[in-house]
């Protein structure tokens, strides 16, 4: 159970910290909105999961362990350092235009995974469900490549996913709620935190 608490805590990080940039924002998040990201997340990292578990049965164990703890060692350093890569990105994006891709507006979701808030298309300071998915899948993509990692490995995942059913929810909800109560934007920045709790699961499979 510790390590399925651990892993859907890396994860709603991301969820926390872009509701609570939406809060300060002045943006709302209805709660239809929070629901279609809850259940994308969820979906993403249970579809993850299964992989995961299916491909470790044709793998010898120590292969799929190695594997496992290859993934989540590699993101957690990646999310540990995410803050310095994300502070270039957004300098980047400042001077460029951006380039529109057709496949599933490619280029609209690196955005959106650089500035959470751009997710907010119409600027009608409410986030649409339709907003709310694109906000989603950008929010998922680390979940996908942590899920299929852990999958690999010995996790309950059914246990995972009614976790992260109840977190991302509950991170959307409490972060929203949070940053609505500050008047000035606060750059709040939990990548460090995230990496390092992946990195902590990385060793624990090895035990």
């Amino acid at each position: 159970m510790l390590e399925s608490i651990l892993l859907v805590t890396s994860l709603c990080m991301d969820a926390f910290v872009a509701s609570f940039g939406y809060g300060t924002n002045k943006i709302k998040i209805p709660f239809t909105s929070v629901t279609v990201i809850n259940f994308v997340c969820s979906a993403l990292l249970a579809i993850s999961l299964f992989l995961g578990s299916v491909i470790k049965d044709f793998l010898p164990e120590s292969l799929s362990i190695g594997i496992c703890f290859t993934i989540l060692m590699v993101l957690g350093v990646i999310r540990f350092l995410e803050g310095v890569i994300k502070t270039y990105l957004r300098k980047k994006s400042t001077n460029r235009k951006n380039i529109k891709f057709k496949l599933l507006d490619l280029n609209f979701i690196l955005d959106v995974y650089v500035d959470n808030t751009k997710a907010d298309i119409d600027n009608s300071r409410t986030l649409s469900p339709g907003e709310a998915f694109y906000l989603a899948i950008a929010l998922g993509l680390d979940g996908i490549a942590v899920g299929f990692g852990s999958g690999l490995a010995n996790i309950n995942y059914i246990q995972v996913v009614l976790f992260s059913l109840i977190s991302d929810m509950a991170a959307v909800l409490i972060g929203c709620y949070l940053g609505r109560k500050f008047v000035e934007k606060v750059n709040l920045n939990l990548s460090w935190l995230s990496g390092l709790i992946l990195i902590i699961l990385a060793f624990m499979k090895l035990a």
